[in-house]
C-alpha cells in the first residue's frame, strides 16, 4: 500500500473535488468547495484553501504542475487507496479491527437501498469464491 499520511476532513473535501475534476487550480477548488458548503453557510476563504493544498503537497497527498503561471494540483493517491486507508483506520480504532462490526453497524443504522444490498451480496459471493 502507498505510504501517505491519512488526510484530515478538510483535506478529504479537497481530494473529493480533485478526484472528480482532476487536475485543477486552487481557485477552482475553492469555488467548488464554497458551492458545496453554501447551504451550510460555511464558506472557506481562498487563502485557507491555498494553505491546505500547500500542506497537502508537502505531505505528498497532492502533486503540482506550473502551467503558464497557473499552479495545477492533482491527487497523488487514488480515491480507492485513500478510502481503504481511512476505512482501515476507522475499523482499527472504532471497531477493534472487526470489519463485520463496521458492516453490521453501517447496514443497521440507515435504510439500505435494494440495489446496494444486491451489490453487497455480489461482493460477498466474490470474496467467498476467492477464498475457495
Amino acid at each position: 500500500m502507498i505510504n501517505t499520511p491519512l488526510p484530515t476532513d478538510a483535506e478529504l473535501d479537497i481530494l473529493q473535488v480533485l478526484w472528480e475534476k482532476n487536475p485543477e487550480t486552487v481557485r477552482y477548488v475553492n469555488e467548488l468547495l464554497n458551492k458545496r458548503r453554501e447551504a451550510e453557510g460555511k464558506e472557506i476563504g481562498y487563502t485557507t484553501t491555498l494553505k491546505i493544498m500547500q500542506l497537502m503537497l508537502d505531505k505528498g497527498l497532492l502533486t503540482r504542475e506550473i502551467v503558464e503561471r497557473s499552479h495545477i494540483y492533482k491527487p497523488s493517491v487514488s480515491q480507492e487507496v485513500t478510502q481503504t486507508q481511512v476505512l482501515k483506520g476507522v475499523v482499527d480504532t472504532a471497531f477493534g479491527g472487526s470489519a463485520s462490526s463496521l458492516v453490521m453497524r453501517a447496514l443497521g443504522s440507515s435504510a439500505t437501498k435494494p440495489e446496494d444490498l444486491e451489490k453487497i451480496k455480489a461482493l460477498i459471493q466474490e470474496i467467498e469464491a476467492q477464498q475457495k
